[in-house]
């Protein structure tokens, strides 16, 4: 029998894009968001050797340079263990969408070999083996609300967000994540180079302190200058105290102007009553955050009528993130 897991995807509430690290990479920081779309993932180890990727959607690579394989690999070498890995990919999420598919995948596939071999990676191990396939498979180790450092891959669990009502859409469009990149660096706005980027990076990491801040002393009964908070309505939620902050994604800025229906789908998603909407990375997915169940829905039929994909959902917090991870425990 396989071991069947849900491989969650991810928003990103921010984005900001700092100078090149000695790796070639650039800085970043971001605030991950997990969400309650996924893949399904199934996993079985037989007898032989190998491993072996299976996927209805053609646009799925099945050789080396898949996600999963890659994580596998690595894994079958610390465990020391043998077997054929036979891995089942059920796509659900868009490729090169933004929501970090195949970095979900990858950790699921990981976490339902260890089920299936009955042998676990020390947490610190599995962290080094996903930060040395790609940059942003960590945070799916850890779940919910999760600042990214570094290209991305350097992960740190922040208090967690109420689970939020969302729209995702879901145009037809592959971005890729390097020629955004590429795009980043050949803009001559003055904005988008190298000489601001350590100031973008220290107004983020400021926006996010901040918002910590506000947080522990909202905890704590007091407000910013110690005295005694006013009491906040249901719509007063930290997401929105993080929004206030001012957040938003620096590849919009590239991304929006070669692919301007991407710009108009976060427009509808703002009109349709979106308190906050973005690009998540690179893009192409669109997320808008609603106050209710109702609003969510309307906007996605909404977005469906004009012809983009589009479906609500919600966020995820960590412990819902690691509760409805096994298939069975859904």
């Amino acid at each position: 029998m396989p071991t069947t897991v849900r491989s969650f995807s991810k928003i990103n509430l921010g984005l900001r894009i700092g100078g090149f690290r000695e790796d070639g990479f650039h800085r970043l920081l971001t605030v991950y968001q997990t969400i309650a779309l996924h893949d399904v993932v199934r996993v079985r180890v037989e007898r032989g050797a190998g491993i072996e990727i299976r996927c209805d959607d053609p646009r799925v690579p099945k050789d080396e340079s898949n996600t999963c394989y890659r994580m596998i690999e690595r894994a079958l070498t610390v465990l020391n263990a043998k077997g054929r890995v036979v891995i089942e990919i059920e796509k659900r999420l868009p490729v090169q969408g933004g929501l970090g598919g195949a970095s979900g995948n990858g950790v699921a596939a990981l976490l339902a070999l260890e089920r299936a071999l009955k042998k676990e990676l020390p947490g610190p191990e599995k962290l080094r083996i996903a930060s040395e396939v790609g940059s942003d498979i960590p945070l799916f180790l850890v779940g919910g609300t999760v600042l990214g450092a570094g290209r991305g891959e350097e992960v740190y669990p922040l208090p967690d967000l109420p689970a939020m009502p969302c729209v995702i859409a879901m145009p037809e469009i592959a971005v890729s994540t390097p020629k955004a990149f590429g795009d980043w660096d050949e803009s001559s706005d003055p904005k988008l180079t190298v000489g601001s980027a350590s100031d973008r990076m220290l107004e983020f990491s400021r926006a996010v302190c901040a918002w910590l801040s506000a947080q522990s002393n909202a905890k704590s009964g007091k407000g910013l200058s110690g005295v005694p908070a006013v009491r906040r309505g249901r719509a007063e939620t930290p997401l929105l105290d993080l929004v206030r902050t001012g957040i938003e994604n620096d590849f919009e800025q590239v991304v929006f102007p070669k692919y301007p229906e991407l710009r108009e789908v976060k427009r509808v998603l703002e009109r349709a009553g979106a308190f906050y909407a973005s690009l998540s990375g690179s893009g192409s997915a669109v997320y808008g955050l609603f106050r209710t169940q109702a609003s969510a829905k309307n906007a996605a039929a909404r977005l469906v009528k004009l012809g983009t994909a589009a479906q609500a959902t919600m966020t995820l917090t960590r412990r819902q993130y690691w509760k409805k991870f096994l298939v069975s425990s859904f």
